[in-house]
């Protein structure tokens, strides 16, 4: 990787950079716990909005240091996907390189920069400052396979080189993988000109991510794991012709082998939590969509609130306000002994809540950790990017949950009635708990993380006599 100043200093600094969203910033600060626990000195970089919010949250606050640097936006500018892309490729690199050099020189070394996959820019800077530079992937392993299939996807003909538009519709299958439709490719959000943006976001990462040889993946060895052959046909198999890959460290979920608390960006309405004790065991809808994802629209809303009311069932519903004009006027009064709406909720406490019996969700990886963590049935609506491929894997590889078309009445009565009361999911949902939390699991994160912090140990003593790296990181 290039000439690279020698780390004598026992006080070794690991940087993260996460993408500046909720759900890149959570899983990247319990990696930061977890590298603390190996002996490193963690510092999370994020832009200073993001750190304001989280900084007082961050615990334990004399361990994990929490630096900002401008993004260079205006604070009135909204923060969409086009707009943070601007600023990560504009205005922040600078701002890192200085901070990298400066920590540098403060006493300590600066052995790694862990760069999530979605903020590649940073892997620029550190190749630039002679830094060692590790990839995390926030997700499952299978969409990081997905992301990376893209040239062989385009050397197939399944999508077009210059937009990554499906050339055909059907299922796209890699090995080992359930069948995603091409209408589900991550890519594939909002008009056609930010479905071409986005594509070409993903090929600039790729291409900057070629230079990284370790990855660090948020999520369980063997995620494709079941009983049941998978079926192909008519569905085309993407094989890939990369002969060259990254070494994969699977050191997830860490929700479960991390202690620290998420660091919520927004204010936690805990009355919520009172309000479950009110109610029996295995009885409670909880529903929340996630931080990152646009309203599903103010129809969706409106149909989901009268099925829900129409079923009687207590639910606990997180709904942001720009989600509440599509409620019916009145409707708040009129379920309030049946439901509870609130702004955000804090989802963990939510989840290990007896009294929840399912949860309807978006599919975020986080979200679906959580779950499996708390072992709480899932009823699936996938709304944009990896979500429609974690909702593949809790239907048809898991079978820990189920998919809903619609909120029409009908719909949600019955996966309620499926996910609620089918004893055969509640057992696959133990199993993959085992699976995926338990004690082989736990000594698997713990064995993969130190084989990978191992490596940055060697890379801090493997300098020859001449102050540069002999080892190849």
């Amino acid at each position: 990787m290039g000439n690279m100043k020698c780390v004598k200093n026992s006080n070794s600094i690991i940087i993260l950079v996460p993408y500046p969203a909720q759900g890149h910033v959570t899983p990247m600060l319990k990696l930061a716990s977890a590298f603390l626990s190996q002996g490193f000195k963690p510092v999370m970089v994020t832009p200073d909005y993001i750190h304001h919010q989280i900084d007082r949250k961050v615990e334990p606050k004399d361990k994990i240091l929490c630096m900002p640097i401008p993004d260079g936006l205006d604070k009135d500018t909204p923060r969409d996907f086009f707009a943070i892309e601007k600023a990560m490729e504009d205005n922040m690199p600078s701002h890192l390189e200085s901070l990298v050099r400066q920590l540098d020189k403060d006493g300590d070394e600066v052995v790694c920069v862990v760069v999530d996959l979605l903020a590649s820019w940073a892997i620029d800077v550190a190749n630039r400052c002679g830094v060692a530079c590790a990839g995390f992937w926030p997700a499952m392993h299978a969409t990081y396979r997905l992301i990376t299939a893209i040239p062989d996807m385009i050397r197939t003909g399944l999508i077009c080189a210059d937009t990554g538009f499906p050339k055909q519709l059907g299922g796209i299958c890699l090995p080992n993988q359930p069948v995603l439709s091409t209408e589900e490719l991550p890519w594939l959000i909002g008009t056609p000109a930010a479905r071409k943006g986005r594509f070409k976001f993903w090929t600039s990462t790729l291409e900057r991510s070629k230079t990284l040889q370790r990855i660090l993946v948020n999520s369980f060895p063997n995620e494709y794991s079941t009983n049941d052959e998978q079926q192909l046909l008519g569905d085309q198999l993407v094989k890939s012709t990369k002969t060259q890959q990254p070494l994969v460290f699977p050191i997830g979920p860490l929700s479960k082998h991390t202690t620290t608390k998420n660091p919520s960006f927004w204010e936690e309405d805990t009355s919520c939590l009172n309000w479950l004790d009110k109610h029996n065991p295995n009885t409670v809808v909880y529903i929340s969509f996630g931080s990152w994802v646009s309203p599903i629209g103010e129809g969706k809303v409106r149909s989901l609130a009268l099925a829900l009311e129409a079923l009687r069932k207590p639910f606990l519903w997180v709904l942001g306000s720009s989600w509440l004009g599509g409620l019916p006027i009145g409707y708040l009064e009129r379920v309030a002994k049946q439901g509870k709406v609130v702004s955000w909720a804090p989802q963990m406490d939510v989840l290990q809540h007896k009294a929840v019996g399912c949860y309807l969700t978006h599919c975020g990886w986080n979200s679906t950790m959580e779950a499996i963590q708390c072992q709480k049935p899932l009823l699936c609506y996938p709304v944009a990017g990896d979500q429609f491929v974690n909702c593949s894997y809790i239907v048809n590889v898991w079978r820990i949950g189920v998919k809903l078309s619609g909120f029409g009445q009908r719909d949600v009565e019955e996966g309620l009635r499926r996910v609620m009361e089918e004893d055969e999911m509640s057992n696959r949902m133990r199993k993959l708990n085992e699976r995926s939390m338990g004690d082989d699991a736990n000594l698997r994160f713990v064995s993969n993380l130190t084989a990978f912090t191992d490596q940055l140990k060697v890379l801090a003593l493997g300098y020859s006599s001449n102050g540069v790296y002999d080892y190849d990181f």
